[in-house]
């Protein structure tokens, strides 16, 4: 099957969002250009790690200009974005590799995200041919003004941060009916 390349330069909308219940959330990264709309699914550490890097990367902008780069510090309050993923929600594929650049050309942070390959491992840029073994997979490719970018990472680590509350004593996650503790010697905090 040819590889897909989904392209959206400027999208009226670029979110991570979840299906399902804490515990057992599905993530996703939707963008929407009109009438199209992408979803592709990743782990929540892939949404938490691409919200942290797209921060550093702002940040680090701000700092190679002296504060005249047109980035904000914050996300800017009209960017907020908190309604529910488009629907009907149409996984195209499973992410496997994400990729981060900034085009000063053009001023915009591209964010790639690459599908797993056919046995289910990301692809590396490593080894001879890896460059052109990546050109089978499909691949999500999006550009954002900095003001968009700040606003995607603030949104994606709500998303990420939204899910079950830490146990005070062990930090894992605790479930409705509580959880065995190992800090607790095994007895069940609720």
């Amino acid at each position: 099957m040819p590889r897909q390349v989904f392209e959206h330069d400027h999208p009226d909308r670029f979110v991570a969002g979840t299906v399902g219940e804490p515990g057992s959330r599905t993530f996703y990264l939707q963008a929407r250009s009109g009438n199209l709309v992408t979803s592709v699914a990743l782990e929540k550490l892939q949404v938490s790690a691409l919200a942290e890097r797209v921060e550093e990367i702002l940040d680090e902008m701000v700092r190679l200009s002296g504060g005249l780069a047109d980035v904000p510090a914050l996300a800017p309050a009209a960017l907020d974005d908190l309604a529910p993923l488009d629907t009907p929600l149409t996984e195209e594929f499973r992410v496997g590799t994400l990729s981060l650049t900034w085009d000063g050309e053009q001023d915009v942070l591209i964010i790639e995200a690459l599908a797993v390959d056919e046995n289910g491992e990301p692809e590396t840029e490593s080894g001879e041919g890896a460059g052109e073994a990546n050109d089978d997979l499909d691949l999500l490719r999006v550009s954002l003004t900095a003001a968009a970018a700040r606003s995607f990472a603030k949104r994606a680590l709500a998303v990420v941060s939204a899910g079950r509350p830490p146990c005070p004593f062990c930090g894992q996650p605790l479930d409705p009916g509580g959880h065995v503790c190992p800090r607790q010697n095994g007895y069940r905090r609720r």
